[in-house]
């Protein structure tokens, strides 16, 4: 069986996909927390998940990459240094990457793109994410990745036409651009709205999560499908197969 190892157990995430990794008929490698050894985790699993802080994220990959073992990213708030640091990792290791570790929400990711690809520059793109009181960073890491697939399916970059929240006397909205909106409050696990707004029609797509044991399976469901893969970069529409 896979042996699966989590950076963050102690975390909300980490131990519902402890709880995941044995329905799913795989074994616990172990797990790590800051200040613990991230190579002797990385020695010891077949492949990593990752749930744990940003600061953290460049030590595990390097103990990632000096171990030989996959790693899938569910960490948000990433920099661009991260970014980078994720790119040089998936030249010598498996790399699966992700705001959203939901196959629910990697199937959404590619309606996104295709209704953007198909729909032309007089629908505009507004992206509506809540989540719980405590969530500390905004827009989502889910939202974003909605962005980032709206925006590629319009040829762009989503740094390109990004708007975050709008206050006070903005103006018109521009043409091309991605507005993205937070709202907090309670104990709500994930909720994301894509909204294309023409003249006199709109779509809407939505997900909602009720149980934060769906990003857990999902997370489970991806390690079991990276184990063994070559270096590279991958996604959660890859775990599907899209």
């Amino acid at each position: 069986m896979t042996a699966i190892g989590i950076y963050g157990i102690a975390g909300r995430m980490g131990r519902a996909i402890v709880a995941a990794i044995e329905d799913a008929g795989a074994t616990l490698a172990g797990g790590a927390e800051a200040g613990d050894d991230p190579a002797a985790l990385a020695r010891t699993a077949d492949v990593l998940v990752d749930f744990s802080t940003p600061t953290a994220l460049q030590p595990h990959l390097a103990a990632a990459v000096a171990a030989g073992t996959p790693i899938v990213i569910g960490t948000t708030g990433l920099s661009a240094a991260d970014q980078r640091a994720l790119d040089a990792a998936a030249a010598q290791i498996a790399v699966l990457q992700t705001g959203n570790t939901s196959l629910g929400v990697a199937l959404l990711r590619i309606l996104v793109r295709e209704a953007a690809a198909r729909l032309g520059a007089d629908w505009d793109i507004e992206i509506l994410e809540m989540h719980h009181r405590y969530k500390v960073d905004a827009p989502s890491g889910t939202a974003l990745l909605l962005g980032e697939a709206a925006a590629a399916g319009r040829g762009t970059t989503l740094g390109e036409v990004r708007v975050d929240s709008r206050a006070g006397l903005v103006g018109a909205r521009s043409e091309g651009t991605i507005g993205f909106a937070s709202v907090r409050g309670g104990s709500v696990v994930g909720d994301h709205s894509v909204i294309f707004a023409s003249e006199g029609e709109r779509i809407e797509l939505n997900h909602r999560g009720d149980d934060r044991s769906i990003f857990a399976k999902g997370a489970v469901s991806a390690a079991l499908w990276l184990a063994g893969r070559t270096p590279g970069r991958y996604a959660m529409g890859d775990v599907l197969g899209l």
